[in-house]
């Protein structure tokens, strides 16, 4: 099976509009290195007092992280994925952060959401089984 190579349109930030997604950016590289136990924990700790996330706000803060990373346009959806929640944290916001596979033919993925539904992907919904998930923690506590 091919893949694309095409990197997607990137549009150009403002200088003064790209100081917070490229802090988030950097934040967020060493994160990604974390097990993932740990980087669970630390971003059920960033969601901390953030509300949620709308579509609209999360699907802003993923095309700024992709506008100012080139690494983050591509294939590193891992940093992608945490660089926009920190980002919309930085905000005041927090959209449900998950991490997942398919299984034929095996893939890893991970990707924010907002209401639900995925941002920002190409896959349809439920492409991929969800394994971790960092929801907003309004979200979390009103549905125990």
């Amino acid at each position: 099976m091919s893949q694309s190579m095409a990197l997607p349109e990137r549009t150009r930030l403002p200088l003064r509009r790209r100081l917070l997604p490229l802090l988030a950016v950097g934040a967020a590289r060493p994160l990604a290195r974390l097990r993932p136990a740990r980087l669970r924990s630390v971003l059920e700790l960033a969601r901390r007092g953030a509300s949620e996330a709308g579509a609209a706000q999360t699907r802003v803060a993923r095309d700024q992280i992709v506008s100012v990373s080139l690494r983050c346009a591509g294939q590193n959806c891992l940093q992608r994925s945490v660089a926009t929640a920190l980002l919309c944290r930085a905000r005041g916001v927090w959209p449900t952060w998950c991490t997942g596979v398919r299984t034929h033919p095996f893939a890893a993925h991970a990707w924010v959401e907002a209401g639900g539904r995925p941002v920002g992907e190409p896959h349809p919904e439920g492409y991929f089984k969800p394994l971790l998930t960092v929801p907003p923690f309004s979200t979390e506590a009103s549905s125990r």
